[in-house]
Formats: C-alpha cells, structure tokens, sequence
C-alpha cells in the first residue's frame, strides 16, 4: 500500500464510527487533488498537498476533548502535533511532515498565503464547508473574490454554487 493510502485508512481509523469526519476529509482530499492535477503542481507538491488534504482536520477530536469545541483557530493549534505523530509512524519523508504540519497549522488562516498547496487546500476545504455548513449563495460570491485564486477553484465554485 503506497503512503497516501495508508494514510487515508489511518485516518479512517483515527474517525473510526464518525462517517460526517471521514467523508469531510475525504472529499476535500478528492478537490484538492483534482484542484492540484489540473492546476499542474509537481509531484512532491501534489503529494504534499494530497497528505495535508486528509489529514487538515485532525485536530478536531483533540479540541472538542480539551475545550468542548472545535473552531477553526483551535483545529490550527491542536493539530499539528498529532499529524506529525502519525505521519512520523508512517515514514513520511521529513520535509513533507513539516509542510504538512504547517498546512495543518494554517488551514483556516487566509492571509499571508505562501504557496499553491496551501491556496489549494484552502479552495478545497471551501468547496466542501460551504455544501456541508449550507452557506447562503452570498458566501460563495464573497469566497469566489476572496478565497479563490486557482483557474480550476473559481471554476469548481461558479459550476457548484453561483
């Protein structure tokens, strides 16, 4: 099993019985990834991306047990740690955890965007938030001037939402 899948199961296992978690990750990894392809990142890029992707909400659970909730700024604060623990434990090379760690660390912070991989896992974790959270129409015009950067994600929000 090649590293992305394991990665993907682990993930699976970590939201063992919580189809809405598993289903989130999994969505905004299959958009980060069509996202990435078309926007024709490098290998190691895509890669790193698709491994943010699935794990970018992995500090949800460590959150909602130490504050009883889990906002965004608190997902960012919990969940670098613990990608890190299982991305070490599946012997991904250290450059991509670190990466990974801070695309973790960032994924709900909009500003001083540095990178198309973060771009990219922003755009895709919004096209899945705004379907899942029911977000009015005005949200997705409001992201589409602000959020969206990528050919493929402008286009991904106007075919879904406008």
């Amino acid at each position: 099993m090649d590293l992305l899948s394991s990665l993907n199961l682990e993930m699976m296992r970590y939201y063992h019985n919580d189809p809405k978690r598993i289903q989130h990750f999994t969505k905004v990894h299959a958009y980060a990834k069509y996202i990435g392809t078309q926007e024709g990142l490098t290998s190691n890029t895509l890669f790193t991306l698709e491994a943010a992707a699935l794990v970018h909400d992995i500090g949800i659970k460590s959150a909602e047990e130490k504050y009883g909730k889990c906002n965004g700024k608190l997902q960012e604060l919990e969940g670098p740690a613990i990608a890190r623990q299982l991305l070490e434990r599946l012997n991904f090379d250290t450059t991509v955890i670190d990466r990974v760690c801070y695309l973790v660390g960032h994924h709900h912070t909009y500003t001083d965007v540095n990178g198309i991989d973060y771009r990219i896992l922003l755009e895709a974790d919004y096209l899945v938030n705004q379907y899942e959270d029911n977000l009015p129409k005005s949200s997705a015009k409001h992201a589409l001037g602000h959020i969206f950067e990528t050919a493929t994600g402008k286009e991904l929000c106007k075919l879904m939402y406008l």
